[in-house]
């Protein structure tokens, strides 16, 4: 037996928190000072202090550290200054506007997060990566190349220290998808999730 279903699954949202243009999943929890601009955030997933992301679809289940930056704009290395001066004069000159054909460009290079994805600590996730399902990203990395689903990433520049299991297992746990469960059956798997070795959990839950 499980007990009742949470029934308030509004997002939690911090009070000095900064958000604009996103959309939240069901208890998904966004942590102390932390800004999203243009962000969907999946289900359950949490952003810690002082993350940013901007341009960026997050999945379900998603565990985002604090100050982790995903997507980290460019500046436009081939003008003669990469200051934002050339793209936002708009703050230093009254009659200069937004070059939205920049602002287009960089909006244009979202990053992609699948679900149950850890970022780690610091971790940064560079313009137009793709992160599969079930990644892990490590405490400081700097992520400029797709991360595989169920692969382990660190450093800077990130680079693959191991699978979290055989493609096999991998496969299987994709077929699942258990992100996409209803909140009823993942309390009642809880339990399985906790204490079974992956097979066995796949054994029971698969079909």
């Amino acid at each position: 037996m499980t007990g009742p279903i949470a029934s308030d699954s509004e997002p939690r949202i911090h009070s000095t928190a900064e958000l604009k243009s996103c959309k939240l999943g069901r208890h998904a929890s966004i942590g102390e000072r932390v800004i999203l601009r243009e962000v969907t955030v999946g289900d359950y997933s949490y952003f810690e202090r002082h993350g940013e992301a901007i341009y960026a679809s997050i999945g379900k289940f998603c565990s985002i550290a604090a100050n982790v930056r995903i997507n980290a704009l460019e500046h436009p290395l081939e003008r003669v200054t990469t200051h934002k001066v050339s793209y936002r004069p708009n703050e230093y000159f009254k009659y200069l506007g937004v070059d939205q054909e920049f602002r287009e460009r960089r909006g244009a290079k979202r990053v992609t997060i699948g679900n149950d994805v850890w970022i780690g600590h610091g971790a940064v996730v560079l313009p137009g990566v793709a992160v599969g399902n079930g990644a892990v990203i490590g405490a400081n990395a700097v992520v400029r190349r797709d991360v595989a689903p169920y692969e382990i990433v660190a450093g800077a520049p990130a680079k693959r220290l191991r699978m979290r299991f055989t493609p096999e297992i991998a496969e299987r746990i994709e077929r699942l998808a258990w992100w996409d469960w209803p909140p009823e059956k993942i309390a009642r798997a809880v339990p399985h999730m906790q204490a079974m070795p992956i097979e066995e959990f796949l054994d029971r839950w698969e079909g």
